[in-house]
């Protein structure tokens, strides 16, 4: 990094020939595989839920499927969750789950 260094009037000045960076760029960062998966039971998928949520992101439907990266199966068989991958997230897996129709209210 060149820098100068002078004097101007009464006040001292630095100049930088380089640009500061602002942040680093991480590149590739949110490129993640992401798989459907379903828990047993309603307690063990409020129980891994909870777990996912502060380390990775994801989806749940009300249907019982749960959309995770690849990288959070390895994590939650390390914790002792047992759950069933049902399949890579394609989109015509994403829509069926999406467009799943309403109950009727009474």
């Amino acid at each position: 990094m060149l820098c100068q260094v002078g004097r101007k009037g009464n006040a001292d000045f630095a100049v930088s020939a380089a640009k500061p960076k602002l942040a680093k760029v991480r590149k590739g960062h949110y490129a993640l595989i992401m798989v459907i998966i379903r828990f047993a039971d309603q307690e063990s998928k409020r129980r891994a839920l909870g777990y996912i949520a502060r380390r990775f992101p994801g989806k749940s439907w009300a249907t019982g499927e749960v959309m995770v990266p690849e990288a959070a199966l390895a994590s939650l068989a390390a914790e002792s969750f047992h759950f069933t991958v049902e399949g890579p997230a394609t989109y015509e897996r994403l829509t069926s789950l999406r467009d799943t129709p309403a109950t009727a209210v009474q």
